[in-house]
């Protein structure tokens, strides 16, 4: 019983240091730095979306190229599905990224 209070007590305690450190009110402004910092991973966020979005659709459209004029042959069109796939996943997860950089940015 002892250890249950024990652990009960340390998890409120824990939790409300998690909810003050990680709290969104800010006592103080944003340095300088720290916005400079921030603008610059969003205009590199930018330009990597930027690049990203014609390269996986010459991705895809490559993948499907290779099925189209496989004749017949498993390997390429295993292989264009594969590229296919693989495009999709990346672009998507570059896509996510937006949204990550939006939970850390929440966070902090």
């Amino acid at each position: 019983m002892n250890k249950k209070i024990f652990y009960f007590c340390f998890i409120i305690f824990f939790s409300s240091l998690i909810i003050y450190i990680f709290s969104i009110n800010s006592y103080a402004a944003t340095p300088k730095l720290v916005s400079t910092i921030t603008k610059a991973f969003e205009n590199i966020e930018d330009w990597i979306l930027k690049i990203a979005t014609p390269a996986a659709a010459v991705a895809v459209g490559t993948g499907i190229f290779m099925q189209k004029f496989s004749f017949g042959d498993e390997e390429r069109i295993r292989m264009g599905k594969k590229i296919i796939r693989g495009s999709l996943f990346a672009y998507a997860f570059i896509l996510a990224i937006d949204l990550i950089l939006s939970a850390i940015d929440s966070l902090i």
